[in-house]
C-alpha cells in the first residue's frame, strides 16, 4: 500500500505520524527493507516477524474452462462489475446459488455475503468476488479461479494502464483458498480459460521486487507556506508549482496528485480558507460518481456558509427514506449514496463542530447497509431485470467520458449553484437514438447531468433571455427614427 500511486502518502504519514509507543505492520517481504530503512531514520526499533503459511497450496494443470464444472467452495475472481453480473447470471441459469462480493459493497454486505458463503447449511456454495475478498474477510475457500488476468490501473502518471495483475496481486489472491481456519485444509487455484493457465504459472512463480519507495504528499503547512509567496494563485496551480519544484531522494516519490487538483478545481468557485480546501481535495472520493463528486460539493458550499451539515439536512439531502433496488442501477445508485455518508464521516472526523451527527450518520449508514444487503442477496433477479431493460453495461464512465468529467461537472457547479442532485432518485429522460443525440443527452447518459440541473439550466436560459429582450425593449434605448439593425444570428 505504501508504494500505491494515488494513495500511498495516507501510509507513509500512518507510519511516520502515528502517536503510539508500539506499531504492528502486516505486509509481503518485499516491504521489509524499505520499512526497515525508514524507520532507521526517526530513531525507531524494529523487529522483524516471519509467519509461513499452515496449509499447502497448489496451482491446478488444467483451467475450469465451463462453469459447468464448478464445485461447491469454488471462488471466481473477476476484475469488473460487468464479469461479475455476468458470471452471476450464468450460475443462476444452472440452478446454483452464488454469493457476490466487490469493491463498492458496503462493509456489512461484504461480510454479510461472507457468511452465506461460509455457512455450511446455506444453499450457497459458490462465491463471486473482485480482488476484495484479498483483505479483511476469513473466508472458506476450496479453489479460487481467476475468470481473467487482466486488471485496469492506473500509474504514477495518472494513466490507465490494461495489464495483467502482478505477482503481488496474485498471491494475495489466490492465498484465499484453502486458509487454515476454514473447512478446507487445502487450497487449489487455477483460470477459468486455458490459454491463462500458463501466464498464472509465470506469474505466481516471478520474484516479488522489493519496494524501493514510500509515496509522499505535500502538507498543508508547505502549501500554505508557498501559497504566501503566491497568494492569487488557484490550489490546483499551486499544487503543479510545488510537484515541480520538489525533490525528493531515492526512498520516496511523490504521488500522482490528479485526484486531489479535480478536487481542487471542482470546489475551486468555494470561498473558503486554504486550510480547509486542502482538507475537503485530501477526502477519498471516486471521481467515477457524480453524486458523490457533487456532494463533497456541497459539503463544501455549506461549510463555506457557516452551516453545519445536520443529521436531518443530510436525510434531505440524500432523499431518505430510500427504497430497496428495482435493478442493477438503483443498486449502485444507493451504493453512492453509501459513500457519501463514508464521505460525511471522514470530514466529521476532520471538522466535528461542522459535521457534528456523525453517530446519527453511522445509524442511518447502517440502515443503508441493510437495504443494500436485501439488493445483493437478489442480485440475480435486478441482473435479470436489468438486462430487459439494457440496464446492464453501467458499471463507470467511459475512458473519454472520465477525461471530461472533471470540466464538465465545475462548469455545471459553477452555473447551477444550490441545485439538489437526484442520487438514488434520478429521473433520466428518454435518450435518443445514438445518431442524434443532443449535448444534454450525452451529458446525462454519462452521469455529469441530472434532469434537475436541466431544469435548472433551462431555468436560467430563459430568465437571461427576458432581461436580455426587456433591455433591447425599454424606451429610450432607439432614437426616434431610427431604423432597429437586424439581430444577428448569434448575437445572443
Amino acid at each position: 500500500m505504501i508504494k500505491d500511486p494515488a494513495r500511498g502518502w495516507a501510509w507513509t504519514r500512518a507510519l511516520l505520524g502515528l502517536c503510539a509507543e508500539e506499531v504492528h505492520l502486516c505486509g509481503e517481504s518485499a516491504a521489509i527493507d524499505l520499512v526497515t530503512e525508514l524507520m532507521y531514520t526517526t530513531g525507531e526499533e524494529v523487529e522483524v516477524r516471519n509467519y509461513k503459511r499452515l496449509t499447502p497450496i497448489s496451482v491446478l494443470d488444467h483451467a475450469l474452462e465451463s462453469l459447468d464444472n464448478l464445485r461447491p467452495g469454488d471462488c471466481i475472481v473477476c476484475f469488473s462489475k460487468n464479469d461479475i453480473y455476468s458470471v452471476s447470471r450464468q450460475i443462476e441459469i444452472r440452478g446454483l446459488e452464488s454469493a457476490v462480493i466487490y469493491g463498492s459493497l458496503p462493509p456489512g454486505t461484504k461480510l454479510a455475503q461472507a457468511k452465506k458463503f461460509n455457512d455450511p447449511d446455506d444453499p450457497c456454495k459458490i462465491l463471486v468476488a473482485t480482488d476484495a475478498i484479498g483483505m479483511g474477510l476469513n473466508l472458506s475457500i476450496r479453489r479460487i479461479i481467476f475468470y481473467s488476468l487482466i486488471k485496469p490501473t492506473i500509474n504514477e502518471k495518472g494513466e490507465k494502464e490494461i495489464e495483467p495483475i502482478t505477482t503481488s496481486q496474485a498471491l494475495q489472491i489466490a492465498g484465499r483458498a484453502g486458509r487454515f481456519s476454514s473447512k478446507y485444509k487445502e487450497g487449489e487455484v487455477t483460470t477459468m480459460n486455458r490459454e491463462d493457465l500458463s501466464l498464472l504459472k509465470e506469474i505466481l512463480n516471478r520474484h516479488v521486487e522489493p519496494i524501493k519507495a514510500a509515496g509522499l504528499h505535500p502538507t498543508a503547512e508547505q502549501i500554505e507556506m508557498f501559497a504566501y509567496h503566491l497568494p492569487d494563485t488557484t490550489l490546483s496551480n499551486l499544487i503543479d508549482i510545488f510537484v515541480d519544484f520538489s525533490q525528493v531522494d531515492g526512498q520516496y516519490f511523490v504521488c500522482n496528485m490528479d485526484d486531489f487538483k479535480f478536487s481542487a478545481e471542482l470546489i475551486q468557485h468555494i470561498p473558503l480558507s486554504l486550510r480547509v480546501r486542502y482538507v475537503f481535495c485530501t477526502a477519498p472520493i471516486n471521481k467515477k460518481q457524480p453524486f458523490v463528486c457533487s456532494s463533497l460539493l456541497q459539503f463544501a458550499r455549506q461549510y463555506s456558509r457557516n452551516q453545519p451539515l445536520t443529521f436531518s439536512w443530510l436525510r434531505r439531502y440524500i432523499k431518505w427514506p430510500l427504497l430497496s433496488p428495482k435493478n442493477i442501477k438503483d443498486l449502485m445508485d444507493l451504493e453512492a449514496v453509501h459513500d457519501v455518508l463514508d464521505l460525511y464521516l471522514w470530514l466529521s472526523y476532520r471538522f466535528i463542530d461542522m459535521f457534528p451527527d456523525a453517530s446519527l450518520v453511522r445509524d442511518l449508514q447502517k440502515e443503508l447497509d441493510g437495504i443494500i444487503q436485501d439488493g445483493v442477496h437478489n442480485i440475480t433477479k435486478l441482473i435479470k431485470i436489468s438486462e430487459t431493460h439494457k440496464l446492464l453495461n453501467l458499471e463507470s464512465l467511459s475512458a473519454e467520458s472520465q477525461s471530461r468529467s472533471s470540466g464538465t461537472l465545475k462548469g455545471q457547479a459553477r452555473r447551477v449553484r444550490g441545485t439538489k442532485t437526484l442520487g438514488s432518485k434520478a429521473a433520466e429522460p428518454p435518450i435518443p437514438s445514438a445518431g442524434e443525440k443532443s449535448l444534454a443527452s450525452r451529458l446525462v447518459q454519462q452521469g455529469l447531468l441530472t434532469a434537475d440541473m436541466l431544469k435548472q439550466l433551462e431555468k436560467e436560459w430563459l430568465t437571461q433571455q427576458m432581461e436580455h429582450d426587456k433591455d433591447r425593449t425599454e424606451p429610450g434605448t432607439h432614437s426616434k427614427g431610427t431604423r432597429r439593425k437586424k439581430k444577428e444570428p448569434d448575437s445572443d
